[in-house]
């Protein structure tokens, strides 16, 4: 790994060590049936075998650590840690040591040393030690330089510098869905649904210790990922949230604008910031990685200039007879409206009252209330159709259809 070796010979030597956690040690189960030709060789040769579990020899389980063999993989997320020592190797007294450890990524470079201070003097068979720490944020190339400065005996200044070469890889495919709730009612806002898909893209298992959605400041947020069992809440993924490797796992949460902004027609229009995923994990022996994602943004529906929504309506009506409903009209724009109201029957829908009337004017952010009779003539599941708005100022015409759906019976009950 290293890149560059010292063309001269100094006094100091540097040695620099990645710092993780040891893994369990598994062996390879070998063995045989009794009348095979080693007979019991095999078998008893796993049970003398201090590294196997006694009474499970032949399963690849074991009770003891083994320390890292190479440098290992370092994933976006967690942290970085390493040993970093400074040995005189000489027979003399060296001065003014300086040990300086940076970190360069595609983007910039960090100093990760603890202290910018130099060392007075280090005696002969002495050794100057150091733990850096980063948290990685950063994917792709990463090179630690390590440099190391100080004086000899004749007052020789001496300088040389090492570079370890590592990458850092993604651990997590994360990818969103949005999904839009335009409700009909107004004890109910318009919600927004988002769906997380995280899948684990390493070799290991993770334990999820936390996937939560920070919403920005339009918003309030439900975590729709736990179900009440016995007054209880429980994850939907079980007690035990571990997500093996290429696994995917759906996060769900509901999104609510909050009083303040839902209030005012026209403030979520265009590309909305939802919020960021935190998403926290644990790995081996509890290495914990953690990541946020950038701010998520979706496109709120457009509504257009004059918005119309339904308050109330019934769900089940009877055949011919006139029901009430009532309507939310709200002006998106920018400028003041005179509204004119229009209905047109369909073939099963007609409206009761008088077409053509006028609404009066409703001013930019506003909104005006209509209650509106109809009744339907055909049975079934049918679509309330036929209104259109039309604003006098400027002569445009908006139209509404398939504003809702209701059942039409036929009301008459039949005695048995």
């Amino acid at each position: 790994m290293d890149v560059n070796q010292p063309k001269q010979e100094h006094l100091l030597a540097l040695k620099v060590m990645r710092l993780t956690k040891p893994t369990l040690f598994t062996n390879i189960p070998v063995t045989c049936e009794e009348r095979d030709l080693p007979g019991n060789l095999f078998n008893q040769l796993m049970k003398d075998d201090p590294s196997t579990v006694k009474g499970a020899e032949t399963l690849m389980l074991g009770e003891m650590l083994t320390l890292p063999q190479n440098f290992g993989n370092i994933f976006l997320g967690e942290t970085f840690s390493s040993y970093i020592s400074v040995h005189n190797d000489s027979n003399q007294v060296v001065k003014d040591i300086l040990v300086k450890a940076d970190l360069q990524t595609s983007s910039q470079r960090l100093n990760l040393s603890a202290s910018s201070a130099a060392v007075a003097e280090l005696k002969p068979d002495c050794c100057i030690d150091d733990v850096i720490h980063h948290e990685v944020k950063e994917i792709g190339t990463h090179i630690l330089v390590c440099a190391v400065s100080y004086t000899t005996q004749t007052g020789e200044k001496m300088y040389f510098r090492k570079f370890f070469k590592f990458q850092v890889l993604k651990p997590l495919d994360v990818k969103t869905k949005f999904y839009n709730a335009e409700s009909d009612l107004s004890s109910v806002t318009d919600e927004v649904f988002l769906e997380a898909q995280i899948q684990n893209i390493t070799t290991s298992p993770m334990f999820m210790e936390k996937v939560s959605l920070e919403p920005s400041m339009m918003y309030n947020v439900a975590e729709l990922n736990t179900v009440d069992i016995a007054g209880e809440s429980e994850s939907t993924f079980g007690a035990r949230t571990y997500l093996q490797p290429m696994d995917t796992r759906q996060y769900l949460y509901c999104l609510k604008p909050k009083q303040e902004f839902a209030e005012k027609a026209g403030v979520i229009k265009g590309v909305t910031v939802i919020g960021k995923l935190d998403i926290v994990w644990k790995t081996n022996l509890g290495e914990r990685g953690r990541l946020q994602t950038s701010q998520l943004q979706r496109m709120a529906p457009g509504y257009g200039d004059v918005r119309l929504s339904l308050e109330t309506i019934p769900d089940t009506v009877n055949l011919e007879e006139p029901f009430d409903i009532t309507c939310k009209i709200t002006n998106c724009s920018e400028r003041t409206m005179d509204l004119v109201l229009e209905m047109c029957n369909t073939n099963s829908i007609h409206w009761c009252g008088v077409s053509g009337r006028q609404l009066g004017k409703l001013h930019p952010s506003s909104s005006l209330y209509l209650a509106l009779t109809l009744l339907s003539s055909v049975q079934g599941l049918q679509s309330v159709s036929g209104l259109r708005l039309t604003d006098t100022f400027l002569k445009r015409t908006y139209e509404y259809d398939d504003i809702a759906q209701l059942s039409c019976s036929s009301g008459v009950k039949v005695s048995i």
